[in-house]
């Protein structure tokens, strides 16, 4: 089982919410992306999804554009993205996600990436553009690396569809609360607490929600459906307000959306 497996046992046992905070790695430099995660986790978050920066990030709104800009510009690269994982380790065993396209994993090679994010003490992988219809190849790959694969659950999908994606992840599945890109939303979307108990009927897997999600009023309102909540631009929108004082900041940010997930 990996440490994101383990996470969701430990969830469960202590019958609360978990809270995934997600970083563009590299941003605003690859060097401080480790000490980000370790403030993220001294704030209360549960797992990191580490974002790989990408020319063409279709699901990414306007925030983590900018950042994966700010990052490739930094020199991130998907290899470098693992370097960072490999220091992570050196100090922490949160569980991490490498969240990233398709087009760099297929670059890179499925076979070598699974080794390789193995090694670097990766958890699990999301692919957010991949095809679940077309996705076996990839499974087992990384399955036979000991490694995750998570899939996107969108409210427009098909039970058919939905079925599949439970089928094909392992770790959790990860619930878009709306449809579009990422970014921060005054409302949560009306179809997202449905969109959960549609999901739970299908599967046992672990279901965390994101996309827009930001305040703790937001927060509070999945954790009563899902089991962790999701947040990304919120924090980016920080790292690219202010870089002085980020690792406080982090912290900061993160405790309050914490307590509002267990409160």
């Amino acid at each position: 089982m990996t440490r994101i497996g383990k996470l969701f046992e430990t969830l469960r046992r202590e019958k609360r919410r978990g809270m995934v905070a997600y970083l563009t790695a590299g941003d605003p430099t690859p060097e401080a992306t480790p000490g980000l995660v370790a403030a993220l986790e001294r704030g209360g978050a549960d797992l990191i999804e580490l974002g790989v920066p990408f020319s063409d990030p279709i699901a990414d709104g306007p925030i983590i554009q900018v950042a994966g800009d700010r990052a490739i510009k930094a020199g991130m690269t998907l290899a470098g993205v693992l370097k960072i994982a490999t220091k992570i380790r050196e100090q922490s065993q949160i569980p991490l996600l490498l969240f990233t396209y398709l087009n760099p994993a297929l670059r890179y090679g499925f076979a070598r990436l699974a080794a390789d994010a193995k090694a670097a003490g990766i958890d699990g992988c999301l692919l957010i553009d991949v095809s679940v219809e077309e996705a076996g190849d990839y499974v087992k790959v990384m399955r036979d690396a000991g490694i995750d694969t998570v899939f996107v659950a969108a409210p427009t999908s098909t039970d058919h569809r939905l079925k599949l994606v439970a089928a094909y992840s392992s770790g959790f599945v990860y619930l878009v609360s709306r449809t579009g890109i990422t970014g921060e939303q005054e409302s949560l979307s009306e179809t997202a607490l449905p969109f959960i108990e549609r999901m739970r009927a299908l599967t046992d897997l672990p279901l965390a929600m994101g996309f827009g999600i930001s305040t703790p009023g937001q927060v509070a309102a999945i954790a009563e459906h899902a089991d962790a909540v999701v947040v990304g631009s919120a924090i980016v929108r920080q790292i690219g307000k202010d870089p002085a004082g980020l690792e406080a900041m982090m912290r900061g940010l993160t405790s309050p959306l914490v307590k509002a997930a267990i409160s």
